[in-house]
């Protein structure tokens, strides 16, 4: 089993980047080493049903039935999200005095936040032609780009990192770094220290930008990971252990591309590779062999079996995915495009047809508060047909929902214990869900 050591808000579903994303939903197909669910097994009673919180791996395109992920012998690992862990507030050190009890404040203080639109976007740059830069000469060119992020949150103090985006100011960080936050304090390489406000976060992409009142920061040059191949030479900037090994510069290979992987309901594409990340390297810059960051560090995989150690699994966000992303932060202040149902469902067992009389449909696992299902759907509901559709698969549903936009609505024909009935849910925007 696969677990998590970072929250994202749940049941609201979406793939990485801009474009319409597929549907977070719970999943019935047996994981590589699990038995399949008997013919004879009793149907579950309609109501909560409890989802095991486990990673899921599949290849682009495929249907979000996942599979367990099969990167670890045995299927036990951990993943673990870059981020460090919360510290004692007596010992943070921030660009200006902390607030006042701190430790009391209310959880629902929030960061700052700088206004959105000021027409600002990121740059890609092809991969240059020529001989590759030494391991010194890439540290020296991109290590004034990466800033240690300092994050406040109600009960504690956590550490990451960011990677300067421009010279006036905008950082790019992963979103669970300054999750919680009310506040975000910026250090450079140079020593000087910078109060962030929050340009927009999403937490699809573990994404967020900052902004920082600066005029003469040293930007990243960013380059364009869909250049990049299996194989590739690159390293990692960050800040493992937070302030304690700030700077520290690891090697390795791009070990995988385009590598699907789940993270509490939210389905990344990102790239692997060998080189070493640990706690507090979450938002840093993974770096080709030209000096280009081509990715944004956000977790590594560990196992959680004493006998079992893994190595050489980390990830990092491809800028394929970072730049529409933090266009869209930078101009609106979210990701829009990824209309949802607000829903959770799972494919039946044949056992579960069997007993409800029915040959197809889909298992409502659970409904997300403020969705356009709520009050409509309630968990145990079989949804049998979308728009005329029969629903044999999640990909069934996914094919109806991904021709449609937020305000448009999906007709269901429903199974609620012995009653049949006609139900219409109204897509949402993802983001509204987040708020």
């Amino acid at each position: 089993m696969y677990h998590y050591y970072y929250d994202s808000p749940g049941g609201a579903e979406g793939t990485p980047g801009p474009t319409p994303d597929r549907e977070r939903q719970a999943v019935s197909t047996p994981a590589p080493g699990e038995a399949a669910a008997p013919e004879e097994e009793t149907p579950r009673p309609r109501g909560k049903v409890r989802r095991r919180r486990e990673h899921r791996s599949t290849e682009r395109g495929a249907a979000l039935s996942l599979l367990a992920l099969t990167l670890v012998l045995g299927g036990l690992a951990v993943v673990l999200a870059l981020q460090a862990r919360p510290l004692d507030m007596t010992a943070w050190a921030p660009a200006q005095e902390a607030p006042e009890n701190t430790q009391t404040m209310s959880a629902d203080l929030e960061l700052e936040r700088y206004p959105n639109g000021d027409g600002t976007t990121l740059t890609l740059q092809d991969r240059p032609e020529g001989t590759p830069l030494s391991f010194q000469e890439i540290y020296r060119q991109v290590s004034p780009s990466v800033v240690s992020i300092t994050a406040v949150l109600p009960m504690g103090v956590s550490q990451g990192t960011g990677v300067v985006m421009t010279a006036d100011g905008y950082i790019i960080t992963n979103a669970h770094v300054i999750e919680g936050a009310f506040r975000a304090d910026v250090s450079l390489e140079d020593g000087r220290s910078f109060q962030a406000k929050l340009v927009g976060s999403d937490a699809a992409t573990d994404l967020a930008v900052l902004k920082v009142e600066a005029e003469d920061l040293s930007p990243a040059v960013f380059g364009d990971s869909d250049q990049m191949m299996v194989g590739d030479t690159v390293v990692a900037i960050g800040n493992p252990m937070g302030e304690q090994l700030r700077g520290t510069m690891t090697d390795g290979i791009l070990s995988a591309i385009n590598r699907d992987m789940e993270v509490d309901g939210n389905t990344m594409t990102l790239l692997q590779t060998t080189a070493a990340l640990n706690t507090g390297n979450s938002g840093g810059a993974l770096i080709n062999d030209q000096g280009q960051v081509i990715g944004i560090t956000n977790m590594k995989l560990i196992s959680n079996v004493s006998d079992n150690a893994l190595e050489g699994l980390g990830f990092a966000i491809p800028t394929s995915t970072v730049k529409p992303v933090v266009d869209a932060l930078i101009a609106d202040g979210v990701v829009t495009g990824r209309p949802t149902l607000g829903v959770t469902v799972r494919t039946m067992y044949s056992a579960e047809q069997s007993a409800y009389g029915v040959d197809q449909g889909l298992m409502v696992v659970s409904v997300t508060a403020g969705s356009g299902a709520e009050g409509v759907l309630e968990p145990g509901d079989i949804l049998l047909t979308a728009n005329g559709t029969d629903l044999n698969t999640i990909d069934d549903l996914m094919a109806v929902r991904d021709g449609l936009q937020a305000g448009d609505a999906i007709d269901f024909e429903v199974l609620r214990g012995e009653e049949r009935f006609t139900a219409a849910v109204t897509l949402v925007e993802r983001y509204q869900l987040e708020e």
